[in-house]
């Protein structure tokens, strides 16, 4: 064990190893939770993506743990699931469920092969730094919103479109309780806030004859649909057939640099940076790749690099052993199925990590350069048009068209790199001429 994660060379132990494991697993948990209710809204079952949520995250954890060294963990990624939900299903042409795992399959396929080639770092530094930062805060604001949304605080309005929900409704009151719950526990930087506040908000609930647990706690884990995918080249003549090309770049591009600036985050405050360069870049990176594609075959959206493996790093992880202590912990998190069911079942419970993790992802919004308008309006066109047009591909696209055209107005035409203005034709022709 020392030896082969390097225990001794990373100045740590097996013992601040597993609880940094322990710590990043309870301030990510919640995923297990909320990432079921969040595609059962696109008609997936419940089993279905409990199990494949577990599948998937554990299939990159280990391969994170194994392979990159790294105390990074893996799993569907939050806004990815929203986008997933809330924008595919449904869409271009009425396609179901199980179309849309075929995009996030193909996804999956090209970020593995981006992922061993020179590409993904060209792709990554093509893409502008405030188009970053506004995609970032865009689906924050998004999955915010569908919290809020899905408790009634925020309800339709036939004027305004949207207006305050019943706030003496049993939901609403019991999401405001949990969110004040969590925003202190995190305010306290108590180590898993969400999982507990999650936990507190269950036992209000079942105190208060909310939450009932008729199925019980503990069972084996199923697949009800088995493969969501099987044949890639069914994938791909799905992927033709629906024309959800702009879904599965949407997909790639928002995996490709949330997970790499997830990835060089945590490495940086772990210490394990080389100079501007992360070692093992190539293998933490198939981590991600490998486990989309999986996930999609099994019934899950794409996974990603959790930002929260940073509360492990910070309890002292410096190697994979923390991530395959996650890894086995997700795998006894299988087996409480019912039980998760039944929190899933009460929105009210789950809502408020949307809120939270919503307002997190907001911090974006302080990289971007508002002195300069070129810069900032792009960004804010994302910004604004995620929530409002409930689709995350929208807002990128909007950003994508809009950015070249402010540069080329500003005479800055030659700082946008070429793959700027190439995604620029793909976006406006999508919105001009495909369905969406």
């Amino acid at each position: 064990m020392y030896k082969y994660f390097k225990l001794q060379e990373n100045q740590t132990n097996p013992k601040t190893e597993m609880i940094a494991g322990i710590t990043t697993f309870l301030t990510m948990v919640y995923i297990v939770i909320v990432n079921p209710v969040i595609l059962a809204d696109a008609g997936v079952p419940f089993d279905q993506v409990f199990t494949a949520t577990i599948i998937a995250s554990v299939i990159g954890t280990l391969w994170m743990a194994l392979f990159a060294n790294y105390p990074i963990a893996i799993a569907p990624g939050m806004g990815l699931n929203a986008y997933f939900a809330y924008s595919v299903v449904g869409t271009h042409g009425n396609i179901d469920y199980v179309t849309a795992f075929a995009a996030v399959f193909i996804a999956g396929v090209i970020f593995i092969i981006l992922s061993l080639t020179p590409f993904r770092k060209k792709l990554i530094e093509a893409i502008p730094e405030n188009l970053k930062h506004g995609i970032t805060a865009g689906i924050g604001l998004f999955i915010a919103f569908i919290g809020l949304r899905l408790t009634g605080i925020i309800t339709d309005h036939p004027t305004n479109l949207v207006g305050l929900g019943d706030l003496h409704s049993p939901s609403a009151i019991l999401a405001l309780i949990g969110l004040a719950i969590t925003l202190v526990l995190m305010t306290l930087r108590v180590n898993g806030a969400m999982f507990f506040g999650m936990i507190a908000t269950g036992f209000i609930a079942f105190f208060t004859g909310q939450l009932s647990f008729d199925q019980g706690f503990v069972s084996m884990p199923s697949l009800p649909e088995g493969f969501m995918v099987l044949n890639p080249i069914t994938a791909i003549s799905d992927v033709i057939q629906h024309s959800l090309y702009a879904v599965v770049f949407s997909f790639l591009l928002v995996t490709i640099f949330d997970t790499t600036g997830t990835m060089i985050g945590v490495a940086q405050q772990a210490g394990l940076m080389k100079g501007k360069t992360m070692p093992r870049a190539r293998e933490a990176l198939l981590s991600d790749s490998i486990a989309t594609t999986v996930g999609a075959m099994f019934g899950t959206s794409p996974t990603s690099a959790y930002i929260e493996s940073s509360a492990g790093v910070a309890a002292g992880g410096r190697t994979g052993l923390t991530s395959l202590t996650v890894a086995i912990l997700f795998i006894v998190s299988a087996f409480f199925g019912p039980l998760v069911s039944a929190v899933s079942g009460l929105a009210a419970i789950t809502a408020p990590a949307l809120i939270i993790v919503g307002s997190l992802m907001m911090s974006s919004i302080s990289h971007i350069e508002w002195g300069e308008l070129d810069e900032a309006f792009p960004a804010f066109l994302i910004i604004l048009s995620m929530p409002l047009t409930s689709s995350i591909a929208t807002g990128i696209a909007l950003g994508f068209i809009s950015y070249p055209l402010m540069k080329i107005v500003k005479g800055k035409w030659k700082d946008v790199h070429p793959l700027v203005y190439l995604f620029a034709v793909l976006f406006f022709y999508q919105l001009a001429f495909l369905p969406h």
